[in-house]
């Protein structure tokens, strides 16, 4: 069977010209009941492998029987991928007043714990999300319409939020500047860890920092343990939420993304998503972290560097990670410094580029990593 694919446009700014800024938007709906997923790709700007991961899951998943909605937004920051500085994409940070693109989601922890005290011993776990929804709704509308405005950034994520609002699987698709594949994971959703084919895992905690990962299952774990807290009931809402990290940034891959899109597929697969799918998780070697122990390497000197030590292989305590050239020196024996590995580690991903000053971060790494 085919699933028909309908796309709708929203406007998530204006340009200095006054001309509206749309995102296309990609809903996939099945004839069978289910979840429903969102994902979307490149809220940073130069973050643009997952829209080919997007084009992947659009084209197979219209050859699936879906259970559910699936909703995809690509490029859903078209005015972070549009900042150009020759070369680059400048697309991280608001460029007017310096906002990270991913931290203006909303959440409200004393809301959320207001409403755990209006859920009764006899109330459905359907009942509660249906609420439940409607209240984040609600909330996400009213911080909209902020009488002072809002930021450009904060106005992009509360549009986004609200479309994911009802799912009950968020993707977030990214990519590191230059990296391997990682997935950032809510230390209550361990057990999908092993869903995705992705080699390395940072277990985050269950609290808000500001991404749309966490801008969505915070409201449902607080929401969980208030009720457990004050009616002694255990339920589970089975909301889940992820940041995946898909290589470099500046890249698109296709045939990169058909991997991605099989991992995702596998995930969707295993959350009853599809019908009658084969596609399972690789057997793989998983390595975890808790977010503590990933860790970042800053240089003490400025210079240009040599990246030693490659992003998934791993390196022992004492090897060079990279080697850096000092202009002012290089008739002396410090016209060239190793940096080395402090400690047994896997580098994740490294600065991309080859100019860097003092205090730069230059390496993020795993340590004390286990196997899953």
């Amino acid at each position: 069977m085919t699933t028909e694919v309908v796309k709708k446009h929203m406007v998530v700014a204006q340009n200095a010209s006054g001309r509206n800024m749309n995102v296309p938007i990609y809903r996939m709906k099945g004839a069978r009941p289910g979840p429903t997923v969102y994902i979307q790709s490149s809220i940073h700007g130069a973050e643009v492998q997952g829209n080919v991961v997007i084009y992947h899951l659009i084209q197979r998943l219209k050859q699936m029987d879906i259970c559910g909605e699936i909703i995809l937004v690509p490029n859903c920051n078209p005015i972070g991928t549009n900042i150009k500085a020759g070369e680059y994409t400048l697309g991280r940070f608001d460029p007017v007043n310096g906002t990270n693109w991913n931290r203006g989601y909303f959440f409200d922890k004393e809301a959320v714990q207001q409403f755990a005290k209006t859920v009764t011993p006899e109330e459905s776990v359907a009942a509660i999300k249906a609420r439940f929804r409607a209240h984040l709704s609600a909330a996400i509308d009213k911080k909209l319409a902020e009488p002072w405005g809002l930021g450009l950034a904060q106005q992009l994520n509360l549009k986004l939020q609200q479309l994911a609002v009802n799912a009950d699987y968020v993707l977030d698709l990214h990519n590191g500047p230059v990296s391997t594949r990682h997935v950032y994971i809510p230390e209550y959703a361990k057990q999908s860890a092993t869903l995705f084919n992705i080699p390395h895992c940072i277990f985050i905690p269950n609290v808000f920092a500001g991404a749309l990962d966490e801008a969505t299952f915070c409201p449902w774990w607080t929401l969980q343990e208030n009720v457990k807290q004050n009616l002694q009931r255990d339920i589970h809402f089975d909301v889940e939420a992820f940041t995946l990290e898909m290589g470099s940034q500046e890249v698109i891959n296709f045939a990169e993304g058909d991997i991605d899109a099989t991992s995702i597929l596998s995930y969707l697969n295993a959350k009853n998503v599809l019908h009658e799918c084969d596609i399972t998780p690789k057997t793989m070697t998983r390595l975890g972290v808790y977010l503590k122990d990933y860790k970042t390497m800053f240089t003490d000197w400025g210079g240009m560097v040599e990246y030693i030590a490659k992003p998934g292989h791993p390196v022992l305590k004492g090897e060079p990670m990279a080697q850096i050239l000092n202009i002012d020196d290089l008739d002396t024996d410090n016209g060239s410094r190793t940096l080395t590995a402090p400690c047994d580690l896997i580098p994740i991903l490294h600065f991309p580029s080859a100019s860097v000053l003092s205090g730069t971060q230059l390496y993020k790494v795993f340590t004390n990593y286990v196997e899953l």
